[in-house]
């Protein structure tokens, strides 16, 4: 069982080394995030956000927060992947173009609503879950697409969190869940590591 998008995700590893003079357009940043956002999240929330950082300056304000990684600067790009707290209140105005569009009835929007509210409403672990689930997905989504158009790419847990919090104006509501960088790769990264055997991890029930 082979196509290009498997091919894509079986080749992908983490680039340790990029090649600090290669950019990305705006275009191309755009484009990688507009795919991140086909990913899906729970009730179509899209409780996420998205800060590219490709500055000089905003680098230079962001590696140092991020354990000194040369990755940051030398990347074309590092995104801060944000979740935002689940917040059913915001359903109707996410489900407008669904309905908007016809692939929705109106009449459907407070079923949606409703449970939402059920599940989240007061519930700040599950809120907090969802911003990490929904940012999470968003973010393997860039991390695929950037390996299909021939750049490398690595999600990275090493910042402070609250300094990356205060330093890029993120809301209260809002979590840094990871970073990711993205850029042409130089030589000296590994190839994808062995994976456990499926043997070991799958279990049928």
């Amino acid at each position: 069982m082979t196509n290009a998008v498997i091919e894509t995700i079986l080749s992908r590893s983490a680039a340790k080394y990029y090649d600090p003079a290669a950019t990305l357009s705006d275009d191309q940043i755009r484009d990688l995030v507009r795919i991140g956002t086909s990913a899906p999240t729970s009730f179509h929330l899209q409780n996420w956000r998205f800060i590219a950082v490709r500055t000089p300056e905003a680098k230079a304000r962001l590696r140092p927060i991020a354990w000194g990684q040369p990755a940051i600067t030398e990347a074309a790009v590092t995104f801060i992947i944000i979740g935002q707290l689940a917040d059913s209140s915001t359903i109707p105005e996410r489900l407008a173009p669904v309905v908007e569009a016809g692939i929705m009835p109106a009449k459907m929007v407070p079923e949606w609503e409703i449970p939402a509210r059920g599940l989240y409403f007061e519930q700040p672990q599950r809120q907090r879950d969802e911003a990490v689930r929904s940012a999470t997905f968003g973010a393997a989504a860039m991390i695929y697409a950037a390996r299909s158009l021939g750049w490398g790419s690595t999600p990275m847990i090493g910042f402070d969190a609250e300094p990356v919090h205060r330093e890029f104006g993120l809301a209260d509501d809002e979590i840094p869940v990871m970073l990711l960088t993205v850029g042409a790769e130089r030589p000296g990264n590994w190839p994808q590591k062995p994976r456990m055997p499926v043997a070991d991890v799958l279990e049928f029930v």
